[in-house]
C-alpha cells in the first residue's frame, strides 16, 4: 500500500497552470469550483453509498472535501484501509497494547475513527486539528477517541512526553517553512522517547510537477512552498527534498522506514521515526 494524498489539487494541476490563478490570488476560488465539480460528479455515487451504508456518519461535504476529497467510500473504507496500515507499521517497531495514540491533524477522522474499533480499549486515543469546526463534528460523531483544538503554530495543549504513537498524513505538505521546524520540534516535545512515529511528505516522485524554478530549488535541497494562500489549506503546498526532511528529522530522531512514493498512484513519502532514546545523539539512516 502507498501513501495517498489526502487531496490532490496540487497533484492534479502542475505548477505552471495554477500559478497565475495563485499569482492572482485566485486559488481559493479554483479550489471552491473544483468542490462544485466534485460534489457534482460524485453525486451519484456518493448517494449509493449514503443507501447501502445508512449507519455511517459522514461530515458535511466541504468539510470532507477540504480535508480530503468528495468521495464517501473512499473516506469511509480508505480511511479504515489506512488505519489497519497504519497499525502495521507501528507492530513493527513496538507492541500497540497500552499505548497513547495521537493523530496530528485528523481532520473529520477519516482514518482516527477507525482506532477505537480496531485497537479496542487497549490504547489511549486523540486527535488534534486547527479547525475548530472539523474538532466539533468529530467531538459530536465521534466515539472512543479525545479531540482538542490546536493553532496553525504550535504548541499543543499536552504535556511533555505524553504519547507513544503518533502520525500525520499530509500535514507538513501544507505548511510553511518555519512552521516544519516548529511543529516537528513541539512534535518531539509531546512523544515519549523510544516513539514511533509516521508522518508523509511530497518527496521526489512531486518534482516533475514543479516549476523549472521550483525544481531548481528543491534540487538544491530547499524547501518548496507554494503560498499566496492561507497556510494549512489544501490549496498551500510544499514540497521536501529528502534531503531536507532529513536534515529536519536526524537531529532528535532515528529514521527507521523511508517509503518513495510511485508515480502510479503518486503517493506521499513515508518516514517512519523513532524518538531518540538518548540525548545528544545522532543516528544513521536507514532507507528501505
Amino acid at each position: 500500500m502507498q501513501f495517498v494524498a489526502k487531496n490532490n489539487i496540487q497533484v492534479m494541476n502542475t505548477g505552471k497552470l495554477t500559478k497565475p490563478f495563485r499569482d492572482l490570488g485566485l486559488m481559493h476560488l479554483l479550489d471552491q469550483i473544483k468542490f462544485v465539480y466534485q460534489k457534482w460528479k460524485n453525486r451519484q455515487h456518493n448517494a449509493q453509498f449514503v443507501q447501502a451504508n445508512p449507519d455511517v456518519k459522514l461530515p458535511p461535504d466541504y468539510m470532507l472535501f477540504e480535508a480530503f476529497q468528495l468521495d464517501y467510500q473512499k473516506y469511509y473504507e480508505g480511511g479504515e484501509q489506512t488505519a489497519r496500515w497504519l497499525m502495521g507499521l507501528f507492530e513493527r517497531y513496538t507492541p500497540l497494547t497500552g499505548k497513547n495514540l495521537l493523530d496530528w491533524g485528523c481532520g473529520p477522522a477519516r482514518v482516527l475513527r477507525h482506532f477505537p474499533k480496531l485497537l479496542g480499549n487497549t490504547c489511549e486515543i486523540h486527535g488534534t486539528d486547527y479547525n475548530p469546526k472539523t474538532i466539533a463534528w468529530c467531538r459530536e460523531n465521534i466515539g472512543g477517541v479525545t479531540f482538542a483544538i490546536n493553532q496553525l503554530n504550535p504548541p499543543t495543549q499536552y504535556q511533555n512526553a505524553y504519547f507513544d504513537l503518533m502520525y500525520g498524513i499530509s500535514i507538513f505538505t501544507h505548511l510553511s517553512e518555519p512552521n516544519h521546524q516548529q511543529w516537528f520540534d513541539e512534535l518531539m516535545r509531546i512523544s515519549k522517547k523510544g516513539a514511533v512515529l509516521v508522518l508523509t511528505t511530497h518527496g521526489d516522485v512531486f518534482r516533475e510537477k514543479l516549476t523549472e524554478q521550483e525544481r531548481q530549488e528543491f534540487d538544491q535541497g530547499k524547501l518548496v512552498a507554494r503560498g499566496k494562500v492561507v497556510e494549512g489549506h489544501r490549496v498551500f503546498a510544499a514540497f521536501h527534498p529528502p534531503a531536507y526532511i532529513r536534515q529536519l528529522f536526524e537531529p532528535q530522531a532515528d529514521i527507521l522506514e523511508h517509503i518513495a512514493g510511485t508515480r502510479k498512484s503518486w503517493g506521499l513519502e513515508g518516514w517512519i521515526l523513532k524518538r531518540e532514546t538518548r540525548l545528544g545523539t545522532h543516528n544513521f539512516l536507514k532507507t528501505n
